[in-house]
Formats: structure tokens, C-alpha cells, sequence
């Protein structure tokens, strides 16, 4: 079987003198491997576009057993370049990447979360200045366009709309008003106001728009504690020793 289709590096590895295997992301079949026979040395097949986080339009044919898959061919659409001579920004681009590559991505939310790393790597290029907070986000909206969003705008018991301080239930998912009491426990974050405002922004708006410059240090703290917490318990996955891991 043979198909084309667009797609993003996510990560390139040699397991030959002259070959690649590649981890990349496609705008409609998900995250996949492939190996890229004569990848590093090939000009006619590969010109130049095998380089991380560079968007390529590929050819990708399967053995006849479909072992693997292999890459005919591939022609860069575009490649970032402000942010492989800006070791902060490049740091927060691949963050995303490898989170989304150890979350996993099927053809189902192929094409929600190829606009979304786009849109990140776009903001990347871009003159303003990513938070330091927005790798926690990403996390939050991949997970949450993936099937995995945490309710944020009403109380999970009686449905009230909350836009006062909220509880979260980790466990859970989903808040508590203050009439809807719970004991508090490990997994129950209590959010102010204004950092719940932040993550409901992560959630339905642009990257553009994460920001939490607004915010006290406590505040930020909260965040990144929902939303660490969350992921873990919800997508078994924790950042560890610089570096993504299944739990």
C-alpha cells in the first residue's frame, strides 16, 4: 500500500551509514514510524527536508507483510528557522513534540493536533516570547482535543457555572463550587479565579493567546500543578529527568 500525505518531524535517529528513521506526525493517519533508506546521503528523494521539526509532503509505501513502513520520498513544504538559533524557543518546541509523540496521536485527532503543532511552531517563529508555562499548556490542549478535556466551566455535581475560585478534582476531572463541598485529599487543587480564567483560554483559544504574565507565582504554581497532575493521572504520562515517561 502506498499514500501520500503531510507531515510533521517529530524526531530523526541513524540506524545505518546511510539510513534514517523518522517519527513524524501526518496531518490525517497520526503518529508513525518509517525508515528512510539512503535518507541522510539522497538529494534526488529527500533534498534537505529530514531535519526536525521541518514540514515535509511525503510518499510513504508499506511492505507487502506491513512490517514497516518506508519513505519513498519527501518535498519540505516548510522548515522553522528562528528557533534552531534560539536554544530557548527550540527547547519549548520540542517539549511539545516529544509530549505528543509519547501521548500518541490515531487518525482521529490526526488532523486537530497537526493544526495545533503547527500553530505552536508558528507562535515559535513569531517576535513575541513564549511564557514559560506553555509547554504545561500544550499539554493541556492536546490532551483536551484528544478526548481528554477536563471540565472547567461548571461544577461537575449541580452544574453551576463557576467563574469564582474553583475546586478540581483531579480524579475526576471537573470542578466543584463551593456548595458542592468535598474533603480535601491528594488529587483536589483548589484554582483562584484568575489562573482558571488561563486555563480556560488554553483550552479554547489560539497559542497566541496563552499567557499568564498576569498572574502571581502562586497562581502559576496552581496551574502547572492542575495540569500536571491531570495528565498523569488521566494519560499515565510524567515529565521525569528531562524527559516524558509512561507510568
Amino acid at each position: 500500500m502506498e499514500w501520500t500525505d503531510t507531515a510533521l518531524v517529530l524526531r530523526v535517529g541513524r540506524f545505518r551509514e546511510t539510513d534514517l528513521w523518522l517519527r513524524l506526525l501526518s496531518c490525517h493517519r497520526g503518529v508513525f514510524s518509517a525508515f528512510a533508506f539512503g535518507g541522510s546521503r539522497s538529494r534526488r528523494r529527500f533534498c534537505g527536508c529530514l531535519d526536525l521539526l521541518n514540514t515535509v509532503s511525503c510518499r510513504v509505501k508499506s511492505t507487502r507483510n506491513g512490517s514497516y513502513l518506508a519513505l519513498q520520498e519527501g518535498v519540505l513544504i516548510r522548515g522553522p528557522r528562528r528557533l534552531r538559533s534560539d536554544w530557548r524557543r527550540l527547547g519549548i518546541a520540542m517539549n511539545c513534540a516529544r509530549f505528543l509523540e509519547t501521548l500518541g496521536v490515531t487518525r482521529e485527532g490526526a488532523s486537530a493536533a497537526f493544526a495545533l503543532l503547527e500553530d505552536v511552531l508558528e507562535l515559535m517563529e513569531g517576535e513575541s516570547s513564549p511564557h514559560p508555562l506553555f509547554p504545561l499548556f500544550f499539554r493541556l490542549r492536546l490532551a483536551s482535543e484528544q478526548g481528554f478535556a477536563p471540565t472547567l466551566d461548571k461544577c461537575g455535581i449541580c452544574g453551576t457555572r463557576i467563574t469564582a475560585p474553583g475546586r478540581f478534582i483531579v480524579n475526576e476531572g471537573e470542578l466543584r463550587c463551593q456548595n458542592c463541598h468535598t474533603t480535601r485529599g491528594r488529587y483536589i487543587v483548589d484554582i483562584p479565579g484568575r489562573a482558571l480564567d488561563v486555563l480556560r483560554i488554553v483550552q479554547q483559544e489560539s497559542p497566541a493567546l496563552w499567557n499568564a504574565d498576569g498572574l502571581s507565582l502562586a497562581e502559576r504554581r496552581c496551574c502547572a500543578r492542575v495540569i500536571d497532575e491531570f495528565v498523569q493521572y488521566h494519560l499515565g504520562i510524567a515529565w521525569e529527568e528531562g524527559r516524558f515517561r509512561r507510568i
